[in-house]
């Protein structure tokens, strides 16, 4: 296939939006995923099993997997039992990284199960929390974070995980790579630990922000785009463009990098996964 190979960089709901939109009009696709969820199906594996999150892994497995039989079993979720409220999915790699002490290996190994159409690479090769520092004080734990609100600053225990040499090098070789949308804190910078962000800078292809079409209920009561884009520069990441609706205000200051384009779908509250297709395709054709 020809068109641009691309590192989609994120977790939760709006990296497999970026996945799905990009995955018939990529060369190459690979999704860096952030491994710090500690709540639900992940948080009790995690704990239980001392493995890295699986639910965003398999989230992103999922939307890259042909529809079938595989994906509905990636995303099963059980219903009652010792299971009840694990995704088949997370079982599944749970077994695999007990298994196999290195998760890339494992996330190869099951893209080649599934006829997954791209590649799917943890942030951290180890377990990792999110650590902010929000108006109330230091706050522990992706899901405490998404609750806390007035987040100043975002940091990693342990402080600078291992990045796998395989995240690096999608990184620096991507033609583009493709930051959010989602959740800012507790999925956007999330996967953004020390190595990530260097791999970032070394970067020879175009790094797109794809904004939020709204604040974030609970995480970030009351941002505007201007906030939004503070607080990704903040952290030390630079876009070279900035993706928005083309309803959003832009602020006057990120004018010169800002390409609006019409994002939004059926459900006004979320990306329409062709639209941004053709508005991050059309940066690089």
């Amino acid at each position: 296939m020809t068109g641009p190979s691309v590192v989609a960089i994120g977790g939760g709901h709006g990296l497999s939006t970026v996945l799905e939109a990009m995955v018939d009009c990529a060369s190459s696709l690979v999704g860096v995923v952030s491994v710090a969820d500690d709540g639900g199906s992940s948080g009790r594996l995690r704990r239980d099993l001392d493995i890295v999150a699986p639910g965003d892994i398999r989230r992103c497995l999922a939307a890259l997997t042909p529809e079938g039989l595989m994906r509905d079993v990636l995303e099963h979720r059980f219903e009652s039992g010792v299971l009840a409220g694990h995704p088949a999915g997370n079982v599944m790699l749970a077994a695999m990284l007990e298994l196999e002490p290195d998760p890339v290996v494992v996330m190869d190994t099951l893209v080649e199960m599934l006829g997954a159409r791209g590649r799917v690479l943890p942030a951290t090769s180890v377990a990792v929390d999110l650590v902010a520092n929000a108006e109330r004080g230091t706050v522990k734990g992706q899901v405490a974070i998404s609750e806390s609100g007035a987040i100043r600053s975002l940091r990693f225990s342990p402080a600078d995980p291992d990045v796998p040499a395989a995240v690096n090098e999608a990184i620096v070789d991507a033609d583009l790579i493709v930051l959010g949308p989602g959740s800012l804190y507790s999925s956007v910078l999330a996967p953004v630990v020390p190595g990530v962000a260097a791999a970032l800078q070394r970067r020879s292809g175009t790094l797109a922000y794809v904004a939020n079409l709204s604040a974030e209920p609970g995480e970030t009561d009351g941002y505007d785009l201007d906030d939004y884009i503070d607080a990704v520069e903040r952290h030390g990441i630079s876009p070279d463009v900035i993706i928005v609706d083309a309803n959003s205000y832009i602020p006057g200051h990120y004018r010169d990098r800002v390409r609006s384009y019409e994002l939004v779908g059926a459900l006004q509250s979320a990306h329409d996964p062709r639209r941004l297709a053709a508005a991050l395709f059309d940066l690089v054709s």
